[in-house]
């Protein structure tokens, strides 16, 4: 059995403002969140690009289609109740930072890695004033806690909005310095996506690529871009 999904109930689609920011009309009616608040986001940019997911749906809407609209709502309905314990829980990546933890073997492997998260460890040393150390292996060794309190800081000033978004760029990404380069424009998307992915290029390279593994990245990939739009959308009035 398939399942239920409501049906398109409206003609025209269109991003509009409303008291705190703007929205998306449905006809006459503005959109909610499943929680049933108001759908406000602070750009205009932002509503245009989630009025064109609600115009794109056909007979029957599928939120998998949606993923402007998806992190708006997780945005509302979730980040801001609890602001500050997802904004910890992200800032907690930079103690194990992908970035850090680096292998021994093969050197091939070892070189890539220093090419490529290297510069991204100075970037945050240099822009943050937090400066993470590499280590050898897969065992946990904590990081100074200056470093990870100057990080922290920078991932609690984010609104709502833009942390629903770098949620996305952390999680998919295992990287706190990956995801606050996108956000700061010292990598674009691709680039950051390619350089989180070093250790499973290097293993697909070796052994070949498996078919399921290959679509779950597409999938992975593709979120990663559209957190990186979101939060770049923010930014646009």
């Amino acid at each position: 059995m398939s399942e239920w999904a409501p049906k398109r109930f409206w003609k025209e689609t269109k991003a509009g403002a409303v008291e705190g920011g703007f929205t998306v009309f449905l006809d006459a009616r503005t959109v909610r969140t499943p929680a049933k608040a108001a759908l406000t986001v602070p750009t205009l940019a932002l509503a245009e690009a989630l009025a064109a997911e609600w115009d794109a749906q056909a007979e029957r809407i599928d939120p998998r289609t949606m993923p402007m609209t998806r992190t708006a709502n997780s945005a509302i309905d979730k980040v801001v109740p609890q602001h500050a314990e997802v904004a910890e829980m992200l800032a907690a990546y930079g103690d194990s930072d992908l970035t850090c933890y680096r292998a021994d073997a093969p050197d091939e492997l070892v070189a890539r890695q220093a090419a490529g998260w290297d510069p991204l460890l100075d970037w945050a040393a240099e822009t943050f004033g937090a400066r993470l150390a590499p280590r050898t292996g897969i065992v946990h060794v904590a990081q100074e806690d200056a470093a990870l309190e100057r990080l922290a800081a920078e991932v609690h000033a984010l609104d709502q909005f833009r942390l629903a978004a770098f949620h996305d760029l952390v999680a998919l990404s295992g990287s706190l310095v990956i995801a606050l380069a996108v956000t700061r424009g010292r990598l674009m998307p691709e680039e950051a996506w390619r350089l989180s992915r070093i250790d499973e290029d290097f293993q697909i390279e070796q052994w070949g690529e498996d078919e399921e593994a290959a679509e779950q990245a597409a999938i992975k990939r593709q979120a990663f871009h559209d957190a990186a739009l979101f939060f770049r959308l923010i930014d646009q009035n």
